[in-house]
């Protein structure tokens, strides 16, 4: 041993050098700290492994099955990441000459017209940064269409099973909300909508499959009605992930819609965004789309402005989220029209297999049969005193992030589900498990129930206090 240490030592008198560059770098007095920071002194390590334990807190697609409702929280595909982080599209400006953003521009134009195949509209803006957004740059060119024509319409019917978004967007591009109560099994009632329709309904908003995770069956007959009465129809694509590749909204008769691209089409979502929510149109609607769009001339991509006069406006800076439209385009090249429909078909699936393995512990408002969520009610399936809430938070300390609670309101109770099509049976059956076990629990032993969760970083918060009262500087 003595010999391999004096060996060693050796070797390093042999590499002992001296080096020319200085250690210490020369500052100005003036910009020097008069005091040390107040910071930990902390080897680098140290820090790393921190943030790392703090990122393990962290709820993500990664590290946990999120089943959402109306959400659509599937996996993401690392390729779309790579693609999009490429140097060549992450260190483009929008700023840049056409000339020299051509594969840019071509991507935006490819992905409208995969857009107008996928939903039957003829023309889309990918200006809007999200869903909302969307609705609302989609009522602004319904209201500039009615003022073209010089028809004063200025209520929206709005499904009390239709997103929760509509009925703010409608406010927010000046019309009135009129509420559409729908039926038993979660449909609307082309009767019921006949009594409220008058000449000053510019549209109805219907999410398809609505909220409740069932498909409107009258979507023929009410399209009728309304374009008889001069109104339109508008589309809120949340819920595409049931239909795409299966049934083209543009097909049924509506004249816009807004897709969201950060859940159908695969893209980061969460945590405020980045999200896309595209607007299509039938042509008759195309001159009020946002400017610019992407017109393709003999192979040149170009910006087009033609329609500046009668357009709503720019909705957002420059041309929309590139990063997520390129996303978007990446997943569906990647799995072609086939690959879309097999994803829409197992998402319904996956949501009627854990309907179906859940309907003998729980209510189902809208029968045993959904598309692709279905909405269920604790209501009486519980323990004394445990409620929706309760359950959620316990789902928690089984490491499962919890499904949407409280809506749709017109469900007492409500817990939506949406699986997705990208999460195997196993996991699902060990959710199916878990989830059977909370309702268990809740009547074994309701305490422990109402009292979850107890197994992670931060236990149950007062959220009414937090909501009255936000600590917004630390």
């Amino acid at each position: 041993m003595n010999k391999i240490l004096n060996e060693i030592n050796s070797d390093r008198e042999c590499a002992i050098f001296d080096c020319d560059v200085e250690r210490d770098i020369a500052v100005d007095d003036k910009y020097k700290r008069k005091n040390n920071p107040n910071i930990p002194d902390l080897a680098e390590g140290t820090v790393i492994r921190h943030y790392t334990a703090l990122s393990r807190k962290n709820y993500a697609l990664s590290t946990t099955f999120y089943p959402l409702g109306s959400c659509t929280m599937k996996y993401n595909p690392v390729i779309n990441e790579k693609i999009a982080s490429c140097a060549k599209f992450a260190e483009v400006h929008p700023l840049q000459p056409e000339s020299t953003v051509q594969g840019s521009l071509e991507i935006m134009f490819e992905l409208e017209k995969a857009l107008c195949e996928i939903s039957g509209m003829n023309n889309f803006t990918l200006q809007p940064a999200a869903g909302a957004h969307g609705e609302h740059t989609g009522l602004l060119i319904i209201a500039d269409y009615f003022k073209s024509r010089k028809e004063k319409r200025t209520k929206i019917i709005v499904p009390d099973s239709a997103h929760g978004t509509n009925p703010a967007s409608a406010n927010l591009s000046g019309f009135e909300v009129i509420s559409l109560k729908s039926e038993h099994d979660g449909t609307l009632s082309p009767d019921k909508l006949k009594e409220i329709l008058t000449s000053e309904v510019a549209c109805i908003m219907m999410t398809n499959p609505n909220t409740l995770g069932v498909f409107e069956k009258h979507i023929p007959e009410i399209a009728e009605i309304m374009h008889a009465n001069g109104s339109l129809l508008y589309y809120d694509g949340a819920n595409l992930n049931a239909v795409m590749g299966i049934a083209r909204p543009g097909d049924m008769g509506f004249d816009v819609m807004h897709i969201n691209l950060h859940k159908t089409f695969s893209t980061p979502h969460g945590g405020g965004g980045p999200g896309s929510g595209p607007v299509g149109v039938k042509s008759f609607l195309k001159d009020f789309l946002p400017v610019p769009t992407v017109v393709n001339e003999n192979g040149i991509f170009k910006l087009n402005y033609k329609n500046k006069k009668t357009s709503v406006g720019r909705m957002k800076a420059f041309y929309g989220n590139f990063p997520v439209l390129l996303k978007a385009l990446v997943y569906i090249k990647s799995i072609g029209g086939n690959g879309l429909k097999e994803a829409s078909v197992q998402a319904n699936i996956n949501a009627n297999y854990v309907l179906n393995l859940l309907k003998d512990k729980v209510a189902i408002p809208a029968g045993n049969v959904c598309t692709h969520e279905f909405v269920l009610s604790s209501k009486g399936s519980l323990g004394d005193g445990v409620r929706t809430l309760d359950v959620a938070k316990r789902l928690l300390d089984y490491g499962y992030y919890a499904p949407t609670i409280y809506f749709p309101l017109i469900v007492e109770e409500a817990m939506m589900i949406e699986p997705t099509e990208t999460e195997s049976k196993q996991t699902l059956d060990e959710f199916i498990k878990v989830l059977s076990g909370i309702i268990d629990e809740s009547k074994n032993n309701p305490e422990l129930v109402k009292n979850a969760p107890s197994k992670t970083p931060v236990s149950r918060l007062n959220e009414v206090e937090a909501a009255r009262n936000p600590k917004l500087r630390w």
